[in-house]
Parts: structure tokens; C-alpha cells; sequence
């Protein structure tokens, strides 16, 4: 991190700047977008560097990159804090938040039992301590119980819903035999808007039926669109599936005429994640080609005990749906190619040189995402303004310029990358002189971040990019992270 030049020093003004960044973020938590957060980080910034040895400043920067999700640079700047005033208590208490936010239980602990060491007889400390405890009892628990991976049985395989009744009095959406029809889809997703539920022998029929055709699919899948035919991708939903009936109005059911790549980040966050990816893999089942799916950073068990789909799940269908989803979600492609051309991903590039799709496609993706390595990266990464790598904003993963996409996609002979990972406010941005763009759908993102959503149509043979975009629709009131881990909800 640079040092300050003492002669550029100007504590008062960092004071003004600083007081203006409070007020700031006061007035942007009410209109709660994310660009507000942005100019809050900035204020803070230029405080820093009129005063670099102000712990406070560095805790608050730390504080408005946790409401962004750039939990790497808000450990980054709260262990800065830390180590001006080691008795400031925010300072470790920033940290253990973005660390609670990267799963990272054990170095969240650590944290909070200093919060809780300067502040002893804060209840809000001891709270926040004692919840930590129990998550990482329960993480030492599960790990202790934990199979090999390699004698693990499969779920899937001691399952079968043909064995489930069906009762009389259920009045839902029901597959006859084993064909998933338009007709079944469009009576489940109605059920759905009324806040029904689908019996669960049929959402474990989806599922199972879903699971066959992943595991059947290459880790990098290729795509091809006839001339005179268009595809459309889509971002991330995360559980907003009253936006996601959006898009269907606007663009039209999946079918083989109409398919859709969704690029990760299904589940987590939105409260009708169950009902987004149901909707998702019923569209799988009932035509193959009609629906791509590519597995994000939340199709994962770590980010889904926090963000709230695994609670969400145990909630609308059973514990047994929990393991079964984390067994799924390991067997979804990486990444797809479009006519050669279009290299589309939920994350983004690599910290080496000189990858090839042949590497991709050569990825083990059966298994939880490490973290590191090519699957780590195609997950996490993000891009950046400025060329080269750089570290992670979130901790994981890291940030590439223009000429690391200029240069993966010369040695690959593409033309464009297309991902998604990042709220942005008009739904897209196109970024690195026009090879890169950036596509998130879900608006209004946690009903507080003000973003309109978008897609993406690309009509063959030309294949350039139509994006739509468009605002959130109502809902019911449920609010975001209802499900979420309760300790992370202190947070929120």
C-alpha cells in the first residue's frame, strides 16, 4: 500500500472530507444505489490521503466496501485501521464482518473475541461473539462428522420419487409421467406467483431429471446458433423470480426457438430462490436446448449456508433438497462458447497467461470451487480500468485489464467475452475498448441498490449484442436474506 507523503498532509481537510463522507453515507442509505456507495468510498479515499494515520477513516472505507460485497478490500483496509489504533474496536469488528461474509468463520472469531476484549461489557459485542462461537462449534462439528469425498455416496442415488404419494387434496402443477411439458412449467410458475408450493415429489423429479443431463455435459459446453436465429444470456437472478417472470414477458418462454444461457448466481440473496431455480431446471427438463446453465460463485455450499438458499430450502422442501441441490449445482458447465466466437463465464479470466479452452474443458468441476486456481477464478474474477492483474476487491479470485481479455481471446480465437458476478447500474457495462461486457439481471438488486436488470440477444450469423434492459417489478413482502444464516443477518 503507497505511503503518504508527510508534505501532502492535511488533517483538517481529511476531517471536512471525512464528516462529508458520514453525511453522505447517511443520505446513501436511504437511496441505497450502488454508484452512492461508490462516491462514499471515494470520499473516504481522498481523506486517506490527506491523513493516512486516522484509523477511523480507513474502518469506514472498510465499512462502505462491505455494502458494495469488495470484502477483500474492507479486510484490507480494516486490518489498516487495526494496525494504527490496535484498541479500536471497529476496526476489528469491519474485519470480522467481511470476513462472516467470505465464510471464513475461524478468522471471524478471532476478531469478535477482540471486539469483545476492548468492549467488554457492550451487549452488541457479546452477541455478535457468542453467535460467532456456535458457527464455528457447528463448522468444527460438520467437518469432524465429514466423509471423504471419495467414499461419499450420492444423495441422488438414494432417492426415488416414484416411491412419494401424491395426495389427493394437492391442487398444483403435476408431471404426468415422466415428461416435463410447457403446460406443467407455465401451471408451476403460476403456482409460484400465487405463492404455492410444488409437491415434492415432483420438484425432486425436476431436480433429479436435471442432475442426469449436467453430469452428461462437458465442463466447457458449445453452443451454435443457425443463422437467422438469435440467443439470449442472462445474469445474475439470485432469487428473484418475480423479476425473472419479467424476462420471460419481455423476451419470450425458453424454447428451441427462443433459448436462454442463465450464467450463475441463481439461488442466495432473493427470497424465491427455490422457486427461481425450479423454474430454471424445468425448462432443462422439458427441452435441453431451450435452457444453458452455468454454474456462479453462489452455486456453492458456502455461500449458501450465509446467503440464505440453504435455509430457504430446509424451509420449503426438506434437509434431504439441501445436500441434493450442492450435488447438482457441482455438475453445472463452467463456461460456453457461441459459434466460436462469444466466450461467455460467470466470473472471469485467469492470473497466468496463455490459457486455453482445451484447459477449460479439462477443469474437474464435480466438487465444491477451491480457492484457487482456473475453476476459482472463472467464478470469482472481475475486471478492472487498468491493465495488468491486481488483487481481488472480494478476496478472492483477482482483477484483469483489457490486455489480459485482449490476449485470451487473440490466443483463443474469440471476439468477445461476455459475465456477469457485479451489480452495475444499468443492468450491463461494456468494458476493455468493447471486448468485454458485463450482464446482471437482477434490478433493484436486494430491493436497495436501485439497478435496472438486462440481457443480452445475439442474433447469428452477425452475433453483436442487443442488450434490453428493464426495472423491478413488485413482489411480495418478503424480504431479501429472509432465509439467510442468522448470525450474517446481525450484519445486513
Amino acid at each position: 500500500m503507497p505511503t503518504m507523503d508527510p508534505a501532502n498532509s492535511n488533517p483538517s481537510r481529511a476531517e471536512e472530507l471525512k464528516v462529508l463522507a458520514n453525511e453522505a453515507f447517511n443520505v446513501f442509505s436511504w437511496i441505497r444505489e450502488a454508484h452512492k456507495f461508490a462516491q462514499a468510498i471515494d470520499l473516504y479515499t481522498q481523506a486517506i490521503d490527506l491523513n493516512g494515520d486516522n484509523a477511523v477513516y480507513w474502518a469506514n472505507r472498510a465499512f462502505a466496501h462491505t455494502k458494495l460485497e469488495e470484502y477483500g478490500s474492507a479486510i484490507i483496509d480494516a486490518t489498516k485501521a487495526v494496525e494504527i489504533d490496535p484498541k479500536y474496536s471497529k476496526g476489528y469488528y469491519r474485519r470480522g464482518a467481511a470476513y462472516l461474509a467470505m465464510a471464513k468463520f475461524k478468522e471471524a472469531l478471532k476478531d469478535f473475541q477482540q471486539v469483545k476484549k476492548l468492549c467488554p461489557n457492550d451487549p452488541d459485542a457479546s452477541k455478535k461473539l457468542k453467535e460467532c462461537e456456535k458457527a464455528v462449534m457447528k463448522l468444527k462439528f460438520e467437518e469432524a462428522i465429514s466423509v471423504p469425498e471419495s467414499q461419499r455416496r450420492s444423495v441422488a442415488d438414494s432417492v426415488d420419487y416414484t416411491t412419494i404419494a401424491v395426495e389427493p387434496e394437492y391442487a398444483g402443477a403435476r408431471i404426468e409421467g415422466d415428461v416435463v411439458t410447457l403446460d406443467f412449467v407455465k401451471k408451476m410458475m403460476d403456482d409460484f406467483k400465487n405463492q404455492k408450493s410444488l409437491h415434492r415429489r415432483y420438484a425432486l423429479q425436476i431436480v433429479l431429471q436435471t442432475r442426469e443431463m449436467l453430469r452428461s455435459l462437458p465442463t466447457l459446453v458449445d453452443v451454435n446458433v443457425p443463422d437467422g436465429k438469435h440467443f439470449t444470456v442472462c445474469g445474475d437472478v439470485h432469487g428473484q423470480f418475480y423479476d425473472l417472470l419479467n424476462i420471460f414477458e419481455l423476451n419470450g418462454f425458453p424454447s428451441e426457438d427462443n433459448p436462454y444461457l442463465f450464467n450463475g448466481d441463481f439461488v442466495d440473496r432473493g427470497s424465491f430462490s427455490v422457486e427461481v431455480i425450479l423454474t430454471l431446471f424445468a425448462f432443462k427438463c422439458m427441452c435441453p436446448t431451450a435452457m444453458y446453465l452455468a454454474r456462479g460463485n453462489h452455486e456453492s455450499k458456502s455461500m449458501n449456508k450465509i446467503y440464505g438458499f440453504e435455509g430457504e430450502v430446509r424451509s420449503k422442501l426438506s434437509e434431504i433438497f439441501v445436500e441434493l441441490f450442492a450435488e447438482v449445482f457441482c455438475c453445472l458447465p463452467l463456461a460456453h462458447v457461441i459459434n466460436n466466437k462469444i466466450f461467455v463465464v460467470h466470473g472471469g479470466l485467469f492470473s497466468v497467461d496463455g490459457v486455453k479452452l482445451s484447459e477449460i474443458s479439462a477443469i474437474d468441476r464435480f466438487r465444491e470451487p477451491p480457492e484457487e486456481g482456473l475453476m476459482c477464478e472463472l467464478l470469482w474474477s472481475d475486471p478492472q480500468p487498468q491493465l495488468g492483474r491486481g488483487p481481488s476487491k472480494r478476496g478472492v479470485g483477482l482483477s484483469f485489464g483489457a490486455d489480459v481479455t485482449k490476449k485470451f481471446l487473440k490466443e483463443n480465437n474469440l471476439d468477445l467475452v461476455v459475465r456477469s458476478h457485479e451489480v452495475k447500474d444499468e443492468g450491463y457495462e461494456i468494458e476493455h475498448d468493447g471486448k468485454l461486457i458485463t450482464v446482471f439481471s437482477a434490478p433493484n438488486y436486494c430491493d436497495q441498490m436501485g439497478n435496472k436488470g438486462a440481457f443480452i440477444r445475439f442474433e447469428a450469423p452477425s452475433l453483436k449484442p442487443n442488450i434490453v434492459t428493464f426495472s423491478a417489478v413488485p413482489h411480495p413482502d418478503v424480504k431479501p436474506m429472509a432465509y439467510a444464516n442468522n448470525f450474517f443477518r446481525m450484519f445486513s
